[in-house]
């Protein structure tokens, strides 16, 4: 017997972590191209909140067409339940991971207990780890990989004119990370050592140990001091955090040197040509072979995915409470089966 409900998380209006509500509907059918996902686990990440306020701070032209009501989120870590005629190279039982449709449909329908996903996005699940830690990866991965490694597509940001095109990291580089705990962050702290750079990490005091471990060379107390007084002579500053203070970073760079902010801020291309730096970010978009990568780097054990916290998918509510508190090490995660 097919089974043709499920349990979903959707949201009617748009608001706080109480619009969320736990409800059955209809499992979706795989289109062409697509693979039907027995979701295991699903990664917490901040469009999941923009899109369940409404996305109050994004001019109406680069919104992208969303309707209530919608199921969030974009990460998965799943099994195969089915796949449309056409798609190769996925079959039933199967383990996978990916970040769905990203950033074209805005939310993947993640919360819930299938989901529809193009094949493309997917990627064998990484075996040496869980579905938790593997449902941490797609976003946070992939906007660290695509800032700092391989951009892998040619979609110009809605931000800026100029193209993203990630530095030539290696052992002469020295890259500093802004928000180095966080999702994003405590991956690209990762890749950066893969590459052989030395990686100054800012975050709080309580996650220093945490950063020491896997790897950073340096740490700075953003409680403490400010990392743009103490920070000199950096090649790349990926700023995890982004918005209008990320500018105070650029004092901290070489000539020559780069800033990335994840969420971009205002700036003045006169001061950044002056300064003899570049400014620039990406969106990070739905890529299965460049999630295949960091699958292999997460089997090599090279790279590991730090969890924050789980918790069921019928409390996706407290969940968005916890990440609305902030100092988060590593990813949220839903566990689902």
């Amino acid at each position: 017997m097919p089974i043709h409900t499920m349990r979903a998380i959707r949201l009617h209006e748009f608001g706080g972590p109480e619009v969320l509500r736990h409800e059955e509907v209809p499992v979706p059918e795989p289109g062409p191209g697509e693979v039907l996902v027995r979701v295991h686990a699903v990664g917490i990440n901040p469009p999941d909140w923009y899109a369940r306020e409404g996305m109050p701070d994004v001019p109406p032209e680069l919104k992208p067409p969303f309707d209530l009501p919608l199921i969030p989120g974009t990460d998965v870590s799943g099994v195969v339940a089915a796949v449309a005629a056409d798609v190769n190279g996925f079959v039933a039982g199967g383990e996978v991971v990916g970040l769905l449709r990203f950033p074209t449909a805005l939310q993947g329908s993640a919360y819930a207990e299938y989901v529809t996903a193009p094949a493309s996005d997917l990627a064998r699940k990484p075996a040496a780890v869980d579905h938790v830690h593997a449902a941490g990866l797609p976003m946070s991965g992939l906007t660290a990989w695509q800032f700092l490694i391989e951009l892998g597509h040619g979609h110009p940001s809605p931000f800026q004119e100029a193209p993203h095109r990630p530095m030539a990291l290696d052992g002469e580089t020295t890259v500093l990370i802004n928000g180095a705990a966080g999702g994003v962050g405590h991956l690209a702290l990762q890749l950066a050592k893969w590459k052989g750079a030395r990686v100054i990490a800012v975050a709080s005091g309580a996650h220093e140990a945490f950063l020491r471990k896997l790897g950073a060379d340096e740490f700075i107390d953003y409680t403490k001091d400010r990392p743009e007084e103490v920070a000199r002579d950096v090649d790349l500053v990926l700023d995890t955090v982004g918005g209008p203070d990320s500018r105070r970073f650029l004092r901290t760079l070489e000539r020559g040197g780069s800033l990335y902010p994840v969420y971009f801020g205002e700036f003045d291309d006169e001061e950044n040509a002056e300064l003899g730096v570049t400014v620039t970010a990406t969106q990070v978009r739905s890529n299965g072979a460049q999630l295949a990568e960091l699958g292999r780097l997460l089997d090599a054990g090279t790279v590991r995915v730090a969890v924050d916290s789980t918790f069921p998918l019928a409390e996706a509510r407290a969940a968005h409470e916890r990440a609305a508190r902030g100092h988060i090490q590593g990813k949220i995660v839903l566990t689902v089966a």
